[in-house]
């Protein structure tokens, strides 16, 4: 703990601050649950599991995660959650109520991104046992303070939160854009019957074979994969976000060997994910224009999409179609393996897509980018709402900053 915290702070522990209610947990099923399905959320570890047609708990609760818990990756993942209302948890999460001197709320801020590893028992699922959870510490201020330290950051919470809600209502409305975008067009009157649908009368429909290939990647030999950076990024489908994006994170691989002609990519490829790890394939078949400052090579793995006439179909328009849930599913559906998933450059281009003129191609990427502009502009909000939220628990929760108890406005002094 501190060393450097205010004199009239205490050092407590979880134990000696709240009620641990885990007596009164009862697990259920998937089974059961199916028998009961209602309108109380049934929490596990890592949050709301589904909802069923009663509730053991009621108030104020802190949840903490007793095993499969994000407890590595605490800085970045919550580890308890803060619940209310009508609820039942089952015997995964740990549940604490604060005693009289406490509050729940400050509790749960004081726990939801701590490092608690020393207090878990490895293995092949971690675990946090409730005696080791009794003994980890928690810096406590006077209970007014604690109060208010807690409003301040439910009031941040409570903007991140509506903030999240805007990106989730313009998710929704971008889905709906492209179906009205990929069958309606921009202003047109006459519309005909077609093998995908009813489109604008004077929309042709091809196969993707017909206006565009797709060249394989390299493999690149791993004795020079690099996990810190080197002049050349190698791109891998770990790199593509299930938003659509590319995400250059921590995990992002480097090359330091000799590269191949050919397997440099540049700024405007059309590139596409053949390979998923993910049970769901939330990547397989994500298609994006890339936009690098870096030196990127053409890993194995990811199909480089190769127009075959610029004046039948865009780059953008090609890559906007081939994210369309039409393209998507037939991606998905026709994929190979288990736990990875393949597609081949032959399914990807199967599939027949309406083709407007490249002159509304581009008026219809216009409209679709300035709605990705407005959700890019929210997103990045939210980013700057959480690095204040992160700021303020760094400081507030360890006492760097003191708060005014004195004034009822939720305000740091």
């Amino acid at each position: 703990m501190s060393k450097s915290a205010p004199e009239d702070w205490s050092v407590t522990t979880i134990g000696k601050s709240c009620h641990i209610l885990d007596s009164k947990r009862v697990p259920l099923n998937s089974q059961e649950r199916a028998l009961r399905k209602g309108d109380y959320p049934y929490y596990g570890a890592n949050g709301v599991q589904g909802y069923i047609d009663d509730y053991i708990f009621e108030g104020e609760h802190v949840l903490l995660a007793e095993d499969g818990g994000y407890f590595d990756e605490w800085q970045s993942r919550p580890i308890s959650y803060l619940v209310s209302g009508k609820f039942w948890v089952n015997n995964h999460a740990h549940i604490l109520k604060a005693r009289d001197s406490h509050e729940t709320r400050y509790i749960h801020y004081s726990l939801v991104h701590k490092n608690i590893l020393e207090h878990i028992n490895g293995g092949t699922r971690s675990k946090l046992n409730q005696a080791d959870m009794r003994e980890i510490q928690i810096l406590a201020p006077p209970l007014p303070e604690q109060q208010k330290i807690a409003a301040i950051l439910s009031s941040v919470d409570d903007v991140i939160e509506k903030t999240r809600a805007q990106i989730d209502k313009l998710k929704d409305l971008k889905t709906g854009m492209m179906q009205e975008l990929l069958t309606k067009g921009i202003g047109h009157a006459a519309f005909k019957d077609s093998p995908v649908g009813r489109i604008p009368a004077s929309w042709k429909v091809m196969a993707l074979n017909k206006l565009a290939s797709i060249k394989h990647g390299y493999a690149f030999e791993g004795e020079y994969f690099r996990s810190t950076p080197t002049p050349n990024l190698l791109l891998t489908p770990g790199n593509f976000n299930k938003d659509g994006r590319l995400y250059f994170g921590p995990k992002t691989k480097y090359y330091d060997g000799p590269v191949p002609d050919g397997f440099v990519l540049v700024n405007g490829d059309v590139l596409v994910v053949m390979t998923d790890l993910t049970k769901e394939m939330t990547i397989l078949g994500n298609t994006i224009i890339l936009k690098s400052e870096s030196t990127v090579l053409h890993n194995q793995r990811i199909g480089k999409v190769e127009i075959l006439d610029n004046e039948l179909i865009s780059p953008e328009f090609l890559s906007f179609v081939m994210n369309s849930d039409h393209v998507k599913n037939h991606v998905k559906d026709t994929a190979t393996g288990t736990t990875v998933r393949h597609t081949s450059p032959t399914k990807i281009l199967e599939p027949l897509i309406p083709v407007p003129s490249i002159q509304e191609q581009k008026e219809i990427m216009g409209v679709f980018a300035a709605l990705e502009c407005r959700l890019a502009r929210t997103e990045s909000k939210l980013s700057v709402d959480e690095r204040v939220k992160k700021a303020l628990m760094q400081d507030l929760l360890t006492g760097k900053v003191r708060v005014n108890v004195d004034n009822k406005e939720n305000a740091v002094a």
